[in-house]
């Protein structure tokens, strides 16, 4: 008899279900891929559909629903928060009770009304959750895990170990004194939006200088050499107020903080490096503490700042630990993931399942369609199209990349998590110098100095990049060895946020790189998520199809189904309808 357990995370950000059948993961879905919302924090409840739908079960096949974080727990630090602070931040304070009031303390009423679920439901911590979602995925039978991240119910920076199928938290450091939000709080002075903007400061930082590096050790944050830091909450207001720096911040920097949309000076972009490589020297700091407490030789990271690619680069090329696994879906989202896991091992104290073609290894965990759904839908959307034999549509999307057209390219299983891993992606030759201006402008309609990843055949990897292993989910950035013959996905530092595919984990990408290698000399393309700025990434063919005629995109291919723009110079207009979104 097969078991199901649902896991769940919501009400902050990025909310998502995930679905394990007997300990595997087989279905997970963040919400704002199917709501269209950005970072949608609310109940997923499309998520769950799609989880459920997609195995052919209903709620009464669940066993189990986990919930990612102790919300009373949650709730009591806020408290603690604000009435250590009384009078100070009762807008903020009226606020925050408001949703905890109506919504956040009450999840076993909201899983129980919204999937008339009458079975048991059990709370993991936030952070045990983000250890769990990163060891129980990795290939380690034990390991030392690091969770980074803003806050989960206290805990900002925790150092857990891993062995078998139990995650232990062994120590942990707490609000606010967060590397997270240090991080954010930057990421907001430079004009970015907080908790969708950190990679924005991380792209941005190559273009500056770290002259600002003293300074941020001197007045806002100090660590005693171990990782373990604080906070001049002086200068922060993110604990009680609705900003996350305030004037005393400014003044120590002798500047504003910068207006969103406005010119981007140098001024910030030596900021961006300053805090850029405060952060990589904590994240340095705390996986050698993480090394001397646990004493083994795998790490796993999973939280928010996980997600930094250049700070994994550095941990990567100081060797602290032989072997590094990251989560995919480090932040919120794989909460989900994690808790449900906690379910499993913790809770129903399963053996340990290790198995190398489980889904959590290759991330492609969403929804998917045949061809005869793609055809269908692109008749409904009254658009020309051509249903191709597989080996042909490589031919084709080769040749049109060859020739510097731009496709979006939508396949198979959409990939949980941030990043596009060739399910739902946009592709381009990466031999022009002017395609990362012509992508950022035309077609992600973004700011220009935001750079792109390139995807390569992981046997040809090491020929371009200094890569010694493989990099499935484009977590950490490595130098690049031949920048002038892929200048458009080469960084100001010289490094690419790379992604590695083979044949086992898609088969599609691979067979159209190693073609476009043929054609062009290289084995590498430009890949970036199928979206525009403030977007969703795509999850439907119509998502695709509104994208594609929204933006400058020359060629659509999804499935095996091929459009073209010169073929539908007289689309309907209705398409674009709802094709607006709030930046970023």
């Amino acid at each position: 008899m097969n078991t199901y357990i649902l896991g769940i995370s919501a009400f902050y950000h990025d909310s998502a279900a995930c679905l394990l059948k007997n300990g595997l993961v087989v279905a997970a879905v963040q919400e704002e891929r199917l709501s269209r919302k950005k970072h949608d924090a609310s109940f997923p409840e499309l998520a769950i559909d799609y989880c459920l739908t997609s195995q052919d079960v209903t709620i009464d096949d669940i066993s189990l629903i986990t919930f990612y974080e102790k919300p009373f727990l949650k709730f009591d630090r806020i408290i603690d928060t604000y009435s250590g602070k009384t009078p100070f931040g009762f807008r903020s304070f009226k606020k925050a009770i408001k949703s905890w009031t109506s919504e956040k303390l009450w999840i076993p009423n909201i899983i129980q009304k919204k999937l008339n679920y009458k079975g048991e439901i059990i709370y993991t911590e936030h952070h045990e959750a983000h250890s769990a979602s990163a060891f129980f995925a990795s290939p380690f039978q034990k390991s030392a895990i690091l969770t980074i991240d803003g806050v989960g119910e206290r805990a900002t920076i925790t150092i857990a170990k891993g062995i078998d199928n139990k995650v232990s938290i062994i120590t942990e450091q707490q609000f606010p004194h967060s590397l997270g939000l240090f991080y954010s709080a930057f990421t907001y002075y430079c004009g970015f939006k907080v908790n969708s903007g950190e990679y924005k400061l991380m792209g941005l930082a190559p273009y500056g200088k770290p002259i600002y590096k003293n300074t941020i050790y001197k007045h806002f944050i100090a660590t005693d050499g171990e990782g373990i830091l604080t906070l001049n909450m002086k200068y922060f207001d993110f604990d009680i107020g609705l900003k996350m720096t305030n004037k005393a911040f400014e003044k120590v920097l002798g500047q504003s903080a910068r207006k969103p949309e406005s010119e981007m000076s140098q001024f910030y972009k030596d900021v961006a490096r300053s805090a850029q490589v405060v952060l990589e020297e904590i994240v340095i700091k705390l996986a050698e503490k993480a090394k001397k407490m646990i004493g083994m030789d795998n790490l796993c990271l999973a939280g928010g700042v996980a997600l930094n690619c250049k700070a994994n680069q550095e941990l990567l090329e100081r060797q602290v630990f032989e072997n590094i696994w990251v989560q995919p879906a480090s932040g919120d989202c794989g909460g989900a993931l994690g808790s449900a896991l906690i379910g499993y091992y913790h809770y129903q104290n399963n053996k340990r399942l290790i198995v190398e073609d489980s889904p959590v290894y290759n991330a492609y965990l969403g929804n998917s369609f045949t061809d005869d759904e793609v055809e269908d839908q692109l008749k409904r959307l009254d658009v020309q199209y051509s249903r191709l034999p597989f080996q042909e549509v490589i031919e084709k999307t080769a040749n049109y990349l060859n020739e510097k057209s731009i496709v979006g390219w939508f396949q198979g299983k959409m990939e949980f998590g941030p990043r596009a891993l060739g399910s739902r992606s946009i592709l381009a030759s990466p031999k022009y110098e002017d395609m990362q201006f012509h992508l950022n402008l035309k077609i992600k309609k973004r700011e220009g100095f935001r750079p792109f990843a390139p995807i390569v055949m992981e046997e040809k990897a090491a020929d371009w990049f200094e890569i010694k292993n493989p990099s499935k989910y484009m977590l950490f950035t490595f130098n690049v060895k031949k920048p002038k013959e892929i200048p458009s996905c080469t960084h100001m530092d010289n490094t690419a946020r790379v992604q590695t595919v083979n044949e086992r984990d898609n088969k599609k990408v691979h067979q159209l790189l190693l073609r476009f290698e043929e054609l062009s000399g290289l084995p590498v393309l430009i890949n970036t998520s199928f979206n525009v700025r403030g977007e969703p990434i795509v999850a439907t063919v119509e998502d695709a199809v509104r994208c594609f005629f929204n933006t400058d995109m020359d060629i659509l291919v999804i499935g095996n189904c091929i459009l073209s723009k010169k073929e539908n110079i007289n689309f309907n207009k209705n398409i674009l309808k709802k094709a607006t979104y709030e930046l970023d």
